[in-house]
Order: C-alpha cells, then sequence, then structure tokens
C-alpha cells in the first residue's frame, strides 16, 4: 500500500492536524515522520502522537551531510526505512482529507501513472497571505500547464511537494532524493527525472484532497518565496525579466505611471490621462479575476491585486538576487544554489 513519510522541523503548529489526517488514511500502510533537528516541541508532540496511532514512526536526523538540503535528506530517511508500494512525500503544513489516498491510488492508475501530485487548496488567513499567495499560484499556474506536464509526449515536468505520490519502484530505479540531494526545488526536478525516463506523470489540482497553510508569518512567506521564485521562473534573468515585463512592470506602469503624468497636466488633457489610467487598472483587474476564476480562487481577492503586484515584483528581484549571490536561507540553514 502506501508509506506517507513527513518532513518535520519546527512544526509545532500544524504537525498535529498533518499526522492524524495521513494516519486516519485505511490506504496508508505507515507514517514516518522525520524530525530534521527541531528547536521547538515538535519532538515532544510526535512523541505523544506516537504513543496513540500505531501506524506512526518518528526518526531523527543527525546532521546534515555536505550537498544536500535539510528537507531532501530528511525525507531519504523516510523512504529507506518505509515498507510501501507507494511513497508519498507531503509536508507537515497540509491537510488531507478523508479519501484523499484512495483518489490518488485511482487517479495513478487511471493515467497510468508513475507519479501522482496534488497542488493543495492554499489556506490564507492575514491581509499578505490573502494578496500574495493567489496572485503567485495564478503566475505559477500560466507558466506550469497541467495538460503539458500530463502528456507524455512533451517534456514540461512538474509536481508539487506538498503532495508526491511515487512508485517506490521507479523512485529507487531513478536514485530517489540522493539525486536531487541539493535541488531546492526538489519536487520539479524529481518530477523531470521520472518524466525524461519515460514514465507518465499526473499533475492537477483538485478540490477536496488536501489543504495547506504554507507560511503562518509575513516573514516567513518573504523567506520561502525569496528562496523559490527565481528557480520556479526559470533560474535565469532572463526568465525574470520575461516575467516581470509579462505581468508586474507593466502592472505597476499603468497603475502608477499615468497618476503620475496627471499631475503635470490640466483641463481636459488631464482628464483624459486619468480615464485613461482608471481604465487600464480596471482591464488588469478583470484579467486577474479570470484567473482567480479559473484557479478557483474567490473573486473578490481582485480587491488586493494592486498589493500583490508590487510585493510580487519585489520577490522576484529580491530572488534573483539572493540566487546571484550565490546562496538562500531557510529554517536557519544556508544553502548554496547555481546561479545564472
Amino acid at each position: 500500500m502506501i508509506s506517507a513519510i513527513i518532513p518535520a522541523r519546527n512544526e509545532e503548529a500544524s504537525i498535529t492536524r498533518a499526522v492524524e489526517s495521513v494516519a486516519a488514511q485505511p490506504e496508508i500502510a505507515e507514517v514516518i515522520v522525520v524530525d530534521d533537528q527541531s528547536s521547538d516541541r515538535t519532538g515532544e508532540i510526535l512523541r505523544g502522537l506516537a504513543s496513540r496511532i500505531p501506524k506512526l514512526r518518528v526518526l531523527e536526523t543527525r546532521g546534515l551531510p555536505t550537498g544536500w538540503t535539510g528537507k531532501n535528506y530528511a525525507v531519504s530517511l523516510g523512504a529507506a526505512a518505509a515498507q510501501g508500494e507507494w511513497l508519498l512525500f507531503t509536508d507537515a503544513d497540509t491537510f488531507h482529507y478523508p479519501g484523499s489516498a484512495r483518489r490518488a491510488l485511482n487517479d495513478a492508475v487511471d493515467h497510468d501513472a508513475a507519479l501522482v501530485s496534488y497542488s493543495p487548496e492554499q489556506e490564507v488567513g492575514t491581509f499578505w497571505e490573502r494578496a500574495l499567495i493567489p496572485f503567485v499560484y495564478c503566475r505559477l499556474a500560466a507558466k506550469f500547464s497541467y495538460g503539458a506536464v500530463n502528456d507524455p509526449a512533451r517534456p514540461d515536468a512538474a509536481a508539487n511537494g506538498q503532495y508526491l505520490l511515487v512508485l517506490r519502484d521507479v523512485y529507487t530505479r531513478l536514485g530517489g532524493h540522493a539525486g536531487v540531494a541539493g535541488e531546492i526545488l526538489e519536487d520539479v526536478a524529481l518530477a523531470r527525472r521520472v518524466k525524461a525516463a519515460g514514465y507518465k506523470i499526473y499533475f492537477t489540482a483538485p478540490i477536496g484532497v488536501v489543504r495547506a497553510r504554507m507560511y503562518r508569518s509575513f516573514g516567513a512567506m518573504w523567506r520561502g518565496w525569496t528562496k523559490n521564485l527565481y528557480s520556479l521562473m526559470g533560474g535565469s534573468p532572463g526568465g525574470i525579466f520575461s516575467e516581470l515585463a509579462r505581468g508586474s512592470w507593466i502592472g505597476l506602469a499603468v497603475v502608477l505611471l499615468p497618476w503620475i503624468w496627471f499631475s503635470r497636466y490640466t483641463g481636459v488633457a488631464g482628464w483624459y490621462v486619468g480615464a485613461g489610467a482608471l481604465a487600464g487598472l480596471a482591464i488588469l483587474h478583470y484579467r486577474y479575476a479570470i484567473a482567480l476564476y479559473r484557479n478557483l480562487y474567490p473573486v473578490s481577492y481582485i480587491r488586493y491585486f494592486v498589493p500583490a503586484e508590487c510585493l510580487y515584483s519585489l520577490l522576484l528581484i529580491v530572488s534573483w538576487w539572493k540566487n546571484a549571490r550565490g546562496s538562500v536561507e531557510w529554517k536557519g540553514r544556508t544553502y548554496a544554489v547555481k546561479s545564472s
């Protein structure tokens, strides 16, 4: 059946919900949580959970080998200890709906897939989460087409590490996480290896299967997206320029520059400039509303469009700068990255 593997580093706020929701799935025979040197109450909470959930096993890392990211090393230890035919890699910030594991296995059969991945429903609590998270995922949906990823005739490959189910034999044959040990975007890297080897992928964003709250503070959200966005948008300066030119800079220009120009005009000309600015802003809001609707977010989130554009542009630039500097930080560790 399925072995679920959850890496956990300082996840006291969410680990109970994740473990309980995963363990409740009948198709999941064992849950392996790898405590990656947590300094909060994560270890204590896991010991309590293990005392009442028979299928839960808790492992601990004893340091981080050179060339590995913390998450990749933790899940590799879990995979080495797992017994299941399928391996489900999922995060400590997820909640799995009843029947989600059965749905994933059915999708694997229906699509003849060796790897099934779901992009979770995103929980948002704060103003900044509501502004940025839907905006980022709408941009990612525009870049990574599910149809292209799921088409075996095309080279496009992607996955979401918050929910990634892979056939154990295939995972082992391709070298597992050891083959992507230093990758920041290990989920996309694994998907590329699976597809390049000739296996099928099924990647989608279903409702009522899994949900996640990725970040619980602005600082964590800032660090997380500045770590990932550069690679997600192509991993090159050209990719960042293209993304900015396609969306963010154009949006900011339409929103801000006409008002600067407006102050220089009087009379009828000034009203034309102001009307043009409002029309441009309305068009951008309309396009974002369509993207929200297509990606199953509340259309009412269009009210966050302007702060989302500004913040997203800044995140892209900072993510580029961090990667160009050669390192990124996450959960108290610094990782070397390849810059282009």
